[in-house]
């Protein structure tokens, strides 16, 4: 806890550092300029989005664990110099190849800075203040979500794809100079070891589970098998370890497990808006990418109003509830989305993507308060990064399942006959509205445990 002068320095400049995540959103509206600068098929702007989301999942709990017991601004310090190394890789990318290798180094970067960020951030502050503290980052990170778009449509109209990446390197380095003004958080790890090979399977694990979702099938079914035995060593590992990475034990709780998978699904039916949203905007309705940047940004500013409301409302109705009202309200913008045509207005589309928005806002700081409150202080980087970590997961599983989705589906509506233009809006509103059901659906399954949302 720290005078309130120094906590409020020490959150912003966190939050300066913090938001080089949210705003990769620049990278959607720069996919169209991207695929065709580069020579690549739509299909193939999955593996920009994987690189970089692979990375930083496998990453996240181990890159919170360091900070818990090395110390957080350590690890926020390391992860700066790496963001503004791999944006400028980015920036200068020849060719495909290297830019999945920068986007790597990505991933290893925001995983260090996020898997901090949060943690320095609660500490502080009291823990009275922890909810308020939760949705003031979580605002912060909306916000730069949605200024993200908007930045990045004028960047791309102006300077081409590659400046959403080498504008971030700045940013990166202003944080880097500002951040010795950060006191380092006391390590509440006593003498804890760092779980090597606990470490070393989760990221083995996750990272087959991510690559057989995006491989083909022959490739797939062995790397999922992989993924299982991996995930089963890892508990197992995790179980009979004095330090680990993460208690299984935590997740024996049902309520806690729910939660987990809801933020996953939460995220997964949002980011389709994020996915397929900058070639609806372009190909139907004919938006500039300043326009399409100006639309992308209307869900992450009902995300920024939904986190602000939420650490008012908390005390009042519990997390539980909360979160479940946020999913609720994020499906149904999903659902509206399934019926947008080339005569919807901007207008309408807008408002849909705020209340889309506003749910995933509300729902988000409310599973993180459960999450951060379930798990001791001296873990706090591990509870920060299992929130990025679900978010991640959700957002990876939508690029690689709703992409290979969307590519089949358009397939079969121009095999079907249907011109170009008809067969792309089939394939978008198909892919709307398996995300759409596929949350709608967990939801309800949810309620036969009522108490899991109280």
């Amino acid at each position: 806890m720290l005078p309130k002068a120094s906590a409020t320095r020490t959150f912003l400049i966190l939050c300066l550092g913090a938001v080089l995540a949210p705003l990769d959103a620049m990278v959607n509206v720069a996919f169209p300029a991207l695929t065709q600068g580069l020579g690549l098929e739509v299909a193939d702007i999955r593996w920009v989005i994987i690189a970089y989301a692979l990375t930083y999942s496998s990453l996240a709990l181990v890159s919170g664990r360091i900070g818990d017991l090395y110390g957080h601004r350590r690890v926020f310090r390391a992860g700066l110099i790496v963001a503004a190394l791999a944006f400028s890789g980015c920036a200068v990318a020849p060719d495909n190849g290297w830019l999945l290798a920068a986007r790597v180094l990505q991933g290893v970067g925001i995983a260090l800075l996020l898997g901090s960020a949060l943690a320095l951030a609660l500490a502080a502050y009291p823990a009275t203040r922890r909810t308020e503290v939760l949705a003031r980052y979580a605002a912060v990170l909306a916000v730069a979500l949605a200024v993200g778009p908007v930045v990045g449509g004028l960047l791309v109209d102006g300077f081409g794809w590659r400046s959403v990446f080498w504008s971030r390197a700045p940013i990166a380095l202003a944080a880097l100079v500002l951040l010795s003004r950060i006191p380092e958080v006391p390590v509440r790890g006593g003498t804890r070891a760092f779980d090597t090979a606990g470490a070393a399977l989760l990221i083995g694990w996750m990272s087959a589970l991510v690559l057989a979702l995006a491989s083909p099938v022959e490739i797939a079914l062995p790397l999922a098998v992989v993924a299982c035995v991996g995930a089963w060593f890892f508990v197992r590992h995790e179980s009979r370890i004095a330090s680990p990475i993460l208690r299984p034990a935590l997740f024996r709780d049902a309520r806690f497990s729910i939660l987990n998978l809801a933020s996953i699904a939460v995220n997964f039916a949002g980011f389709t808006v994020f996915l397929l949203g900058p070639y609806f905007f372009a190909r139907v309705s004919g938006f500039s990418a300043q326009s399409i940047g100006l639309l992308l940004a209307c869900g992450p500013a009902g995300a920024a109003l939904g986190a602000a409301l939420t650490a008012r409302l908390v005390m009042r109705f519990g997390a539980g509830r909360l979160a479940f009202a946020g999913a609720a309200l994020s499906v149904s913008g999903v659902v509206i989305a399934t019926g947008w045509s080339a005569g919807t207005s901007g207008i309408a589309m807008a408002v849909t993507l705020f209340v889309q928005g506003a749910g995933i806002g509300v729902f988000q700081v409310a599973y993180t308060d459960v999450v951060v409150a379930a798990l001791p202080e001296e873990d706090r980087g591990v509870a920060s990064s299992l929130a990025n970590l679900t978010r991640t997961l959700g957002v990876l599983a939508c690029a690689t399942l709703v992409s290979a989705l969307f590519r089949r589906v358009e397939a079969g509506a121009l095999i079907d006959g249907l011109g170009g233009e008809a067969a792309f809006l089939y394939a978008f509103r198909v892919s709307f509205l398996c995300a759409a059901i596929g949350l709608g659906g967990f939801l309800a399954a949810t309620l036969l445990r009522p108490k899991t949302w109280r």
